[in-house]
């Protein structure tokens, strides 16, 4: 089941848990886990409705959009049962930190995929552009400076695979790979649109 157009709440089994599913959110971006929150039928609909994603708070006794009072919703991306339909699986966009004790996640260890932080950081500092930062500089530079920083981080790269060792190679794959994320972030792109064209070529 993959949800997300407002159908498939009736294949879910709402009885085995007294009405309410765990909820498991993911942030679509990195895959770290955010959160865990119970849903029952209500708050499932009302996640597909409005997009972002809500739940039946235990403690208040009634429907809970996540972000009502702080602001820092949880945009919908997808619903997801597992094999047994008895728990969901919510990949989302969090708008701000997800945890109460304004943490991204309410797991603090929680790991996420290190390209996809990385890439939102690059993000997140074309946003700000924060003075001092090295990031900040290269957007200033432009897209042919950074063009050309990618063109250099490519020659090195290329060079320490066939002159210098494991780490080295590492050292300088992963200065290509930086690089790049910020020239694409110069042009509106970001590694989730690589992916999709990966995905795409997989088809």
């Amino acid at each position: 089941m993959h949800e997300t157009e407002g159908a498939g709440a009736d294949a879910l089994d709402w009885d085995k848990g007294d009405g309410l599913l765990p909820a498991i959110v993911q942030d679509a971006r990195t895959l770290r886990v955010l959160m865990l929150g119970y849903m029952d039928r209500a708050a499932f609909e009302a996640t597909v409705a409005t997009r972002r994603v809500t739940f039946f708070s235990r403690s208040k006794g009634r429907l809970w959009t996540k972000g009502e009072s702080s602001g820092h919703f949880l945009e919908l991306v997808s619903l997801e049962a597992d094999c047994d339909h008895d728990a969901l699986l919510v990949l989302a966009h969090p708008r701000g930190p997800t945890c109460h004790l304004q943490r991204d996640s309410c797991f603090p260890s929680a790991p996420g995929a290190g390209l996809a932080e990385l890439s939102a950081l690059v993000a997140q500092r074309h946003r700000d552009m924060p003075e001092g930062s090295y990031t900040s500089r290269l957007f200033e530079g432009g897209t042919r400076r950074m063009a050309q920083k990618v063109g250099e981080e490519g020659v090195e790269t290329a060079l320490a695979g066939v002159a210098e060792d494991d780490d080295a190679l590492l050292g300088e794959a992963a200065d290509l790979v930086f690089h790049l994320l910020v020239l694409l972030r110069a042009r509106g792109l970001g590694l989730e649109d690589v992916e999709a064209k990966l995905a795409s070529r997989r088809r």
